[in-house]
């Protein structure tokens, strides 16, 4: 009865035991080669592993990416604009650029009813951007004014440019067109060609 009692027992001990996870699967390695005992289960956690590893740095890759994509200046072709005008003003733009830097030739001064503008032999107009050589001055004039007779050389290099000053030694005159610098004066009534008047270092500073 004792011996069947011992063998009942060792027979519900033998059915209730259970086998040690940790054993199951066990591999035996050379320790060449890294060497231990390593499960199975193990060696599935670690490519799982490696596997998501992977996984998450191609999409870290991907999102690096993209932000610098994002980042990235844009390439916009750069076209130049174009200003669009009705003719006349086309007209009026191109007229002012054929006319820009252009001289007198001949060079004419005159009275207040002579047309001003640029000077040539077929359109004769007093030049109205005269510059003197010798005292590095614009030439002023006033229309329907002549100067006093009491001017002289130190009433215009004391006074030029200020009309206020000038004008006490302006007289009225109909017709007349004064003109000064600061080192030359005169009063002109008819249209008349400098070159005739050798004294005036005037030119035309260009239109």
């Amino acid at each position: 009865m004792a011996k069947s009692l011992d063998e009942l027992l060792d027979e519900v001990e033998s059915k209730l035991r259970r086998p040690d996870p940790l054993s199951l699967g066990k591999i035996e390695r050379p320790r060449g080669c890294g060497g231990g005992i390593l499960s199975d289960d193990w060696n599935r956690a670690q490519a799982k592993g490696n596997l998501r590893s992977t996984e998450t740095f191609k999409k870290e890759d991907d999102l690096d990416s993209l932000i610098n994509e994002i980042f990235e200046e844009p390439n916009f072709d750069k076209k130049p604009f174009k200003l669009k005008s009705k003719s006349s003003g086309n007209t009026s733009v191109r007229a002012s650029i054929q006319g820009l830097g252009k001289s007198c030739s001949p060079v004419y001064v005159g009275g207040s009813t002579a047309p001003c503008g640029i000077g040539t032999t077929t359109s004769q107009r007093a030049c109205d951007h005269l510059r003197c050589i010798a005292c590095d001055f614009w030439v002023v004039s006033y229309d329907d004014y002549m100067w006093d007779k009491s001017c002289d050389y130190l009433f215009f290099r004391n006074n030029m440019p200020e009309f206020h000053k000038l004008k006490t030694r302006l007289v009225k005159k109909k017709g007349t067109r004064a003109y000064a610098c600061q080192c030359s004066w005169r009063s002109i009534e008819e249209l008349t060609d400098l070159q005739t008047d050798h004294q005036l270092r005037w030119i035309c500073g260009k239109h």
